[in-house]
């Protein structure tokens, strides 16, 4: 899922569920020889469809292969439902989706854990500073899509471990029909009309979504991609004054009136408005003027994939104009869409609908999410807990 939303809206999943899932994983990997060329060329070490012998040598390998495993995906989270039943109907490859409701850590967790078994993750969609992390553990293959070239520098890593995907601005959703008034800021969420309402979409030690929550904190009350402290007194203080609810929210847990404010991607909020509507639930959004945070998460190969082909061949539907048009119309701004706009493929009705944010977006460098992370990794618990 988190940086989740999670990835039920989610990206705060248990590692307890991940450990029960490691122990039930059970089978050696496939033998990968069966996913090599005629001329001995293997999926397994291609860093580009064109060092496989190109896309339809890549899908007639995957197709082999029968099968791709994910996991953390909601079918529900940036409209990931369209783009698994898209990916199997065009390639005929069954998708097994696990754990949706599972965090990034969670993603990294069942890959260290289950290596050589067939039930390893072959993909992983990460938060950004999990990628990060996932990098330096040598867990990722390089691999180029087609329009590597295309996503922007800071936005790939340079060995092409991973790159970006979709992305969106941390937002403020609330259900005004039990809101009487809506917060618009992060300091509207101190006031005291709001006790017990607030909450996250995960732990932002785990998820990639109340993570980006801390770090816009950060930016509202004097804080800065070098100093994400202030964003954890925040949520202290939230905390102190009985506003925020340690119910990591959902669309289940706003359903039941539980998370009636959630601090959330705009994509997941925007697209819980539209699904919410039908459910008597009037779902405002509003991204904070006072703590502006933009991210995108990242897609990335595990090296010991089981099903190498199908890995790759999933990352050149995603990077292709369907792919990244399909995450568009769930409110996610793909990371081809500067691109795609010079070139036509746009879907510009999907782009239209997006929540306006001015001004343009910047992000935090390698080295300070890493920072961030080891702060909020420290300090998160004393900021919540008692």
């Amino acid at each position: 899922m988190t940086v989740s939303l999670p990835r039920n809206a989610v990206l705060g999943g248990s590692l307890a569920v991940v450990a029960a899932l490691a122990l039930s994983a059970c089978g050696a990997a496939p033998d990968n020889a069966s996913t090599k060329t005629k001329d001995g060329k293997s999926a397994a070490t291609a860093t580009s469809a064109a060092d496989f012998g190109g896309v339809d040598a890549l899908a007639k390998a995957a197709k082999k292969e029968g099968t791709l495993h994910i996991i953390a995906v909601p079918r529900d989270w940036a409209n990931y439902g369209a783009i698994i039943d898209g990916f199997q109907k065009k390639y005929g490859i069954k998708i097994e989706d696990e754990s949706p409701d599972g965090s990034s850590q969670d993603e990294i967790n069942a890959v260290t854990s289950r290596k050589g078994q067939d039930r390893t993750p072959d993909v992983l969609d990460l938060g950004s500073s999990f990628a990060l992390s996932a990098a330096q553990q040598g867990l990722l293959a390089p691999y180029k899509v087609a329009s590597y070239a295309d996503i922007l520098e800071g936005q790939k890593d340079p060995q092409a471990r991973w790159f970006n995907d979709y992305g969106g601005y941390i937002s403020i959703g609330c259900d005004a029909k039990r809101v009487k008034t809506c917060p618009t800021t992060f300091k509207d969420l101190l006031k005291p009309e709001y006790k017990g309402q607030v909450a996250l979409n995960g732990n932002p030690t785990k998820s990639g979504s109340a993570f980006g929550g801390v770090y816009a904190a950060a930016l509202a009350n004097g804080g800065s991609f070098d100093n994400i402290q202030p964003g954890l007194d925040f949520f202290a203080k939230l905390k102190k004054n009985g506003n925020y609810t340690p119910v990591e929210s959902t669309p289940a847990t706003v359903e039941k009136g539980e998370t009636p404010i959630s601090i959330d991607w705009d994509y997941l909020n925007a697209g819980y408005a539209d699904e919410f509507k039908s459910k008597g639930v009037d779902w405002k959004v509003t991204i904070p003027t006072d703590g502006q945070y933009a991210q995108y998460y990242s897609q990335a190969i595990n090296k010991d994939a089981p099903h190498p082909a199908a890995a790759r061949l999933w990352q050149e539907y995603l990077y292709s104009a369907e792919g990244q048009n399909l995450w568009l119309k769930g409110y996610a701004r793909p990371a081809l869409m500067t691109t795609m706009d010079k070139a036509g493929t746009l879907d510009k009705t999907a782009a239209a609908k997006l929540p306006k944010v001015t001004g343009t977006p910047s992000f935090p460098t390698e080295a300070q999410q890493s920072k961030a992370k080891t702060v909020i990794a420290q300090g998160w618990g004393k900021a919540v807990s008692g």
